[in-house]
């Protein structure tokens, strides 16, 4: 009899267990991009995590405890392992490793960036000196066309303009793109649709951060710099900045995770580490 209300009292808490989140009660892994990324400037920025000092300076309040990783498909894949992590990615580059949690009770979604109601988004930028290769320029030109932001729409992120549709002249050439991991996916279909246009055109392009992008076009080691968020009044003085699509920024969580929403202090205390249990979030 004893035996059996002992068993009773174990499936009794086991039940309670997975009624409450189960797998969901441990301290949160926090998932952060390098330094130099745009993703993590202009995510620090929205959510309130850089905040100025006193002197009025800049500073990135995340929290040290983070782990730190250099590109958009390495937080996926750290978060879609570890059933305890949280981190931010490009939401064009969102797929079913992981889930986006809702921010404030809205989804992140195309849709709800463009009426505004979800928060977390940013400009997609490329960026090049005053005095380009006729066939960077031509490479811009169908990006910024119809046909290419029809491209950009079609790989999950918004349009930046309304021009019609390309016309350029097709120059043979060789050019070197380099930045961003974030916009580096739309790049590469940009990439694929124009040279179906220009079969003349090698276009090399080289994965990095923001900032190694924007130092790389303003060195004269690539002719168009990628970055994943506004450029700095640094980088303004010495090149010219053209946004060629809109993206959101998806905050996620291991699949495995019962939480499916965060305010956006909730957020922001968690990547400060002011809160560090999925337990205090419920």
């Amino acid at each position: 009899m004893r035996t059996g209300l002992i068993l009773v009292m174990i499936l009794f808490a086991v039940v309670l267990a997975g009624c409450f989140g189960g797998g969901n009660t441990g301290d949160i892994v926090v998932v952060s991009r390098e330094d130099g990324s745009g993703t993590r400037g202009a995510f620090i920025e929205l959510f309130g995590i850089e905040e100025k000092d006193a002197s009025g300076n800049k500073v990135d309040h995340t929290t040290d405890e983070a782990t730190i990783v250099n590109s958009t498909s390495v937080v996926m894949t750290t978060v879609a392992g570890n059933k305890n992590a949280i981190g931010y990615i490009s939401l064009g580059s969102l797929n079913n490793t992981v889930k986006a949690l809702k921010v404030d009770g809205v989804e992140a979604t195309v849709e709800n960036i463009k009426s505004n109601d979800y928060k977390g988004f940013r400009p997609f930028n490329i960026a090049t000196k005053a005095d380009i290769s006729a066939l960077a320029q031509d490479f811009i030109s169908f990006i910024l066309s119809s046909d290419g932001q029809k491209v950009v729409e079609e790989s999950g992120y918004i349009a930046a303009t309304q021009a019609g549709p390309y016309s350029g002249s097709k120059p043979a050439g060789k050019i070197v793109v380099a930045g961003s991991s974030s916009v580096t996916p739309v790049m590469e279909k940009l990439k694929e649709a124009y040279q179906k246009l220009n079969t003349q055109a090698q276009i090399d392009i080289q994965l990095s951060d923001s900032t190694t992008g924007m130092n790389s076009a303003m060195e004269g080691t690539c002719d168009i710099g990628m970055a994943s968020r506004g450029l700095k009044e640094s980088e303004l003085r010495n090149l010219d900045e053209t946004v060629i699509a809109l993206d959101g920024i998806a905050i996620i969580a291991n699949r495995e995770n019962s939480v499916d929403n965060l305010t956006s202090d909730q957020i922001k205390r968690v990547f400060k580490g002011e809160v560090t249990s999925w337990n205090q979030l419920k």
